[in-house]
């Protein structure tokens, strides 16, 4: 089993902008919860590692991209409980490998490649099956990591959170983390979450998510579709300066493809007005960080 992350600190963050718009802005700093399977991915391996253990399961077999933060903690959680790790990745192999794919193939992670076409069976039981013909016994840990498991280590969040607040944001990927943090409110403050995604499927994702964890129907949160610039793993200059300016300021590292984002739609939501004067913002931050290693090979920007 995983062992005992450190506890994350809330910080304040501060800037003319948010004494301006009379709002406060604090981080949840979840990327210093592990070093290797920070922020939300330690989160939704937690008692997802801890039902493998209880089962007897002795392989670990997940899916993810070859930039894969999940991937990445997944090998790593994998050395760490003495699990073996199976990665199906989607996509051709590409060598060298990607910093990435490279420190789980260090960590003994199996590296199996799929089409595009193929990958997208994942969640087909047949599919299933036929990875268990040709791997045997492993446990099935989706893409992401988002799953039940998941939803009730995310809940644990909220607990931790030593202020009062109005409000948290998180990042959003699969919804297993902004699900969690939903069910640990259980209706009370707001819950915001931040697309890094195109399209606005995401809401419905959250809601099956939510119904098949514990089939309540909660009002308190929504999901910001206007900042993905242009989607997964897409960037636009603006979003490289902010973060650039946002890290020289604050100290504070961020990744483009996730908290990155999220921020800058905070300070965006600031600076329109969107949040009620006196309000207290928690900002969830993620992790994510080793794929800025990856990102700055492919689009030349620094951590």
């Amino acid at each position: 089993m995983l062992k005992e992350a450190h506890q994350a600190p809330t910080v304040e963050i501060f800037d003319p902008i948010f004494e301006k718009n009379q709002v406060r802005l604090f981080i949840k700093r979840e990327d210093l919860l592990h070093p290797d399977i920070s922020g939300n991915k330690w989160r939704k391996l937690k008692y997802n590692l801890k039902e493998a253990n209880r089962r007897g399961e002795k392989t670990l077999l997940t899916f993810g991209g070859a930039y894969s933060n999940h991937i990445y903690a997944v090998a790593a959680a994998g050395k760490e409980s003495g699990f073996k790790t199976i990665g199906i990745i989607r996509g051709e192999e590409h060598l060298p490998l990607n910093p990435t794919l490279k420190f789980a193939k260090n960590c003994d992670m199996e590296l199996h490649y799929l089409s595009r076409g193929d990958y997208r069976k994942k969640h087909i039981p047949k599919f299933i099956e036929q990875l268990h013909d040709k791997f045997g016994d492993f446990y099935l840990i989706p893409e992401g990591g988002t799953n039940n498991f998941a939803i009730k280590g995310c809940t644990e969040i909220v607990d931790e959170i030593p202020i009062a607040f109005d409000v948290i944001c998180s990042a959003c990927g699969t919804g297993g983390t902004l699900a969690g943090l939903i069910a640990g409110l259980n209706g009370e403050k707001k819950v915001i979450g931040f697309s890094a995604l195109k399209g606005d499927f995401l809401r419905g994702e959250v809601e099956k998510l939510l119904t098949g964890y514990n089939k309540k129907i909660y009002k308190n949160w929504t999901i910001n579709s206007d900042f993905h610039f242009g989607g997964y793993a897409k960037v636009k200059p603006e979003l490289i300066l902010f973060i650039h300016t946002f890290v020289d300021k604050h100290q504070i590292p961020l990744d483009p493809i996730y908290t990155g984002k999220m921020f800058y739609g905070i300070y965006e939501l600031i600076k329109s007005g969107y949040f009620k004067e006196g309000s207290r913002i928690v900002a969830l931050h993620t992790g994510g960080l080793q794929g800025n290693e990856g990102m700055k090979e492919k689009l030349g920007i620094g951590n």
